[in-house]
């Protein structure tokens, strides 16, 4: 699995990827429903035989972030695998296939546990996050196999991030002849700068960053135009709402008199908070297992994110351990996929046996 490049944009790369899941998975009785896709990669959804009782969703991704020919080596030593995706996340599709083997032997056949592949996350899910939010009306649970912390925690709430653009427009004219003639998108773009990163709050978990601005044509000309681009993230709904309110007040507001400004953008994934409900499921999940489980909250977003905007019960967090992800020194503790594996297979038996939690 390792070796084939699924860089996002290798096309043919992922869909290699996603043939060879689907016949492992066809082994053990899942039927796959293909979304034909040209731009991106095919996304799979993976079916179970389906009965009365709650449903499961399990969510991974196809795609790694590294270009053909870059870093496509697989290699292991006592304690660590290593390679393109052993964490992020070909490695948590290789748990979640191990746990629905283990199923598969001890049942005889899987019921109301489906899995759906995507080809898109690394760029953002721009694809296939609607597919993702439609399929999970379906569905009482999704379980996420992206990594797990150093301790096996599993992830219970995602900050939600979107990412957004200011256009500026100014007026030219010569900064020595004509000055007061110009009108300067440049100075409205620092402007702006500011009144955004105001809008951060660190103990609310907000962030605003302007991560690029660009504008103007020369030292010597009065800048005709400017271009702010920033993220936002949040652990709050109410913390979304407040900062989207405000960007529109600063957007609107000309700072620099005669400037006009246009936004564009928006939510990419929206925010991943815990719950009660979720509390209840992780104790349940102790009761299973016979063993105290570790959650945690994480900054960096999921699919685990539209899962969970769409009203589905959702935790993360289901994969191995591994650091160095979306750099060459990626690499999956051993130790932490047979764990995984043990410990899925517990909580999805239970499942089986009792039609839900």
């Amino acid at each position: 699995m390792i070796e084939v490049n699924s860089f996002t944009k290798n096309v043919s790369g992922v869909n290699k990827n996603g043939i060879a899941f689907q016949e492992k998975m066809a082994e053990i009785g899942f039927e796959t429903k293909t979304f034909q896709r040209e731009s991106v990669g095919n996304h799979l959804l993976f079916k179970s035989k389906q009965s009365e009782g709650k449903k499961i969703l399990l969510l991974g991704h196809l795609d790694t972030v590294f270009p053909e020919g870059t870093f496509e080596e697989f290699k292991e030593d006592d304690e660590w695998v290593y390679g393109a995706g052993v964490c992020d996340m070909k490695g948590g599709n290789f748990v979640a296939l191990q746990i629905l083997r283990n199923l598969h032997k001890k049942f005889g056949e899987i019921r109301n546990i489906d899995m759906f592949l995507v080809s898109d996350e690394e760029t953002g899910s721009d694809d296939s996050k609607i597919f993702t939010s439609k399929l999970s009306e379906s569905y009482d649970y999704s379980f996420v196999f992206e990594a797990s912390g150093e301790n096996g925690e599993l992830v219970v709430a995602r900050k939600g991030v979107g990412t957004f653009f200011i256009h500026i427009d100014g007026k030219p004219a010569h900064a020595g002849n004509k000055y007061t003639e110009g009108i300067n998108a440049n100075l409205e773009a620092s402007l702006k700068l500011i009144e955004l990163t105001k809008l951060t709050n660190l103990e609310l978990g907000t962030t605003v960053n302007v991560g690029h601005i660009e504008g103007g044509i020369g030292a010597n000309t009065i800048s005709p135009f400017a271009e702010l681009t920033f993220e936002i993230r949040y652990t709050k709904s109410e913390e979304r709402d407040r900062v989207l309110k405000e960007i529109d007040s600063i957007v609107s507001t000309s700072f620099v008199s005669g400037t006009i400004s246009t936004l564009s953008g928006g939510i990419q994934r929206d925010v991943m908070e815990n719950s009660e409900e979720k509390v209840a499921l992780i104790r349940k999940f102790e009761d299973i297992s016979g063993s105290a489980i570790s959650t945690e909250s994480r900054g960096g977003v999921s699919d685990a994110n539209i899962t969970s905007s769409a009203g589905v019960l959702t935790i993360d967090g289901f994969g191995p351990f591994g650091d160095g992800d979306h750099t060459k020194k990626e690499r999956a503790s051993k130790k932490s996929f047979v764990d995984k594996i043990d410990f899925g297979t517990e909580i999805l038996s239970y499942f089986m046996e009792n039609r839900g939690f």
